[in-house]
């Protein structure tokens, strides 16, 4: 099924995960409706079920993925909530996230790759100017590996990017009920997709979900060099 589904637009491929249960809720299914992919990656590419490469050794995610992470997500992509998406990349996820929480949340998107950042603030100005104009979405550059305590501490974080560990950081600025979503493993190995909980008392609970394949989390120089 993934990869090989190719829609002529973005309500036709959004409709194809729904019908295929990859989308089950109404909620993402609205946001993923709402934001159009075409505007954040390659327009004649956009609407194929697979990643994208979008410059500097960084991919935006398939879709199918995208929308796999917000029903992760969902119960804590709640109204007048906090979300990170970590890689933030050409900008996608984040105003998907920021849709999902509202007119009162903020969704922080990170990257470490200041052309990305700026790509990011374009194309969210392009699709949905109103979520810049009214501070729904921050865009900052730094290292996502160490989270952005400045917003803190989350409903949801989402990484973009497979980590080699668990990162530390991103758990220490978790909301008590938030939930973290990150791709653990070495590159071009066995990776596997981990839902993260922090329980209201503060306990930590993990839990392996499904095999992925995804860009390492690294360093800006690095990054450049993949590029």
């Amino acid at each position: 099924m993934y990869g090989r589904y190719h829609g002529r637009n973005n309500q036709e491929l959004i409709q194809h995960l729904r019908r295929s249960r990859v989308i089950k809720s109404d909620r993402v299914f609205e946001a993923m409706n709402s934001v159009d992919r075409g505007k954040y990656t390659h327009p004649s590419h956009a609407y194929i079920d697979a990643p994208q490469g979008i410059g500097y050794g960084v991919t935006i995610s398939a879709p199918h993925m995208h929308a796999y992470a917000l029903e992760l997500l969902e119960e804590k992509l709640r109204d007048g909530g906090r979300a990170l998406d970590v890689g933030s990349g050409s900008g996608y996820l984040t105003a998907c996230m920021a849709i999902m929480i509202g007119p009162h949340g903020l969704a922080i998107g990170i990257d470490h790759i200041p052309e990305l950042r700026m790509m990011a603030e374009e194309n969210i100005r392009h699709d949905h100017p109103e979520l810049l104009r009214d501070g729904r979405v921050e865009l900052v550059v730094g290292d996502g590996r160490l989270g952005y305590p400045d917003r803190g501490p989350y409903n949801a974080i989402h990484v973009g990017a497979a980590a080699k560990e668990l990162p530390q950081a991103l758990i220490d600025q978790l909301a008590p009920g938030g939930r973290l979503i990150v791709p653990m493993g070495p590159e071009n190995s066995d990776q596997t997709l981990v839902q993260v909980d922090k329980t209201m008392d503060g306990k930590i609970k993990q839990r392996p979900l499904i095999s992925v394949v995804f860009v390492p989390l690294t360093d800006r120089e690095r990054q450049y060099r993949r590029s």
